[in-house]
């Protein structure tokens, strides 16, 4: 195992960052850049080889062929963006090599032609990510290996959180300029997993970080949940709205036309669970009439087991009946043809 880089241990300068640094775009800035942009339709994506986002990064599990082979069926069908979960430890036990990495990756979406929206934070699933080998997947258990980032240890201490605000400044700062990337997204569902409030100064100072760098590419977090003080912080501070929604497709017109009052582009970084009415046949021609981008969950089914439900777990493994997440099988068969039409019909891919 490589060691852990103590850049924590490093001075940092204390500067109030949100009075001097607070740069969030303007209504007339938002559309303006997205004005440029094309109608975006993709995936949260994961390889199938992968179980969390540490397998997906770390070295030894870096797996380019996998990643580069996944990326193109989505290209295939006309998908264009692809949002995707990076994680501070790798990060920690390899700073260089995981930014180098990251370009690899950056570099296989580009012949692609599709845009990445990275995510920094998370409060999801597992709360006490680890470097090295992960776990194999638990059967029939959604996101069995998943973890949270950072880690609940480091979440509930803010005396350790001077090595996130040096991985969050070094990662922006590093692409700050990077054309390859769409968005970030700072903060994914901050208060799941049952933190509530313990984690708002934390998407707060994240924000601060990011200001600090001031990227030339959005900065969002985005609303998931009814909470007047996340909901209240990040649709103030966020260059553009971005909302998650697993509702049919009345609840999901009714969000849209709601958040449009707020006067900036809006983009549902997920979407798509079948089992609650939410999918591509449904919800796909709601986002195009609005032109809000849509990415669901969940490209190719694999090692995080998404195709089963949240709180639904099928223990002997078999396949769902229907799967909850998910498009593509390992092969790059589609699991529902008549899915793969709706999205290409849409998108314009022939």
């Amino acid at each position: 195992m490589k060691k852990i880089y103590l850049l924590f241990l490093l001075p940092i300068i204390v500067i109030n960052l949100q009075a001097q640094n607070k740069a969030v775009w303007t209504s007339e800035q938002a559309n303006v850049w997205y004005a440029q942009q094309p109608w975006f339709v993709g995936a949260n994506f994961l390889p199938s080889s992968a179980i969390n986002q540490l397998e997906m990064w770390q070295a030894e599990s870096f797996d380019t062929q996998t990643i580069a082979r996944e990326l193109s069926w989505a290209s295939a069908v006309g998908m264009n963006i692809m949002r995707v979960y990076l994680h501070d430890i790798a990060w920690q036990t390899d700073p260089q090599g995981f930014k180098k990495r990251m370009n690899e990756f950056l570099d296989i979406a580009s012949k692609n032609k599709i845009k990445i929206l990275f995510t920094i934070f998370d409060d999801c699933w597992n709360p006490d990510p680890f470097p090295g080998k992960q776990p194999q997947p638990r059967p029939g258990i959604h996101n069995s290996g998943w973890v949270r980032s950072p880690g609940i240890t480091v979440h509930d201490n803010p005396l350790r959180w001077a090595i996130l605000e040096a991985y969050v400044k070094d990662i922006l700062s590093t692409f700050a300029n990077d054309k390859r990337i769409l968005m970030w997204d700072l903060y994914n569902e901050p208060g799941n997993s049952g933190y509530g409030m313990t984690s708002f100064e934390l998407l707060k100072r994240t924000f601060e970080w990011a200001w600090f760098v001031r990227p030339t590419q959005p900065l969002t977090s985005g609303t998931w949940f009814n909470n007047k003080n996340y909901n209240d912080f990040v649709l103030e501070n966020s260059d553009v709205i971005t909302f998650h929604n697993y509702n049919d497709a009345d609840n999901l017109e009714k969000e849209i036309m709601e958040k449009q009052k707020l006067g900036k582009p809006l983009i549902c970084t997920e979407y798509m669970a079948r089992t609650r009415n939410s999918t591509f046949q449904s919800c796909l021609p709601v986002f195009k009439k609005y032109k809000v981008g849509a990415i669901n969950w969940g490209l190719v089914a694999g090692k995080s087991n998404t195709i089963y439900q949240w709180s639904k777990p099928i223990p002997d493994g078999s396949e769902p009946e229907l799967w909850f997440h998910d498009v593509f099988r390992k092969d790059g068969t589609p699991y529902k043809a008549e899915e793969i039409n709706v999205i290409k019909s849409l998108t314009g891919k022939k």
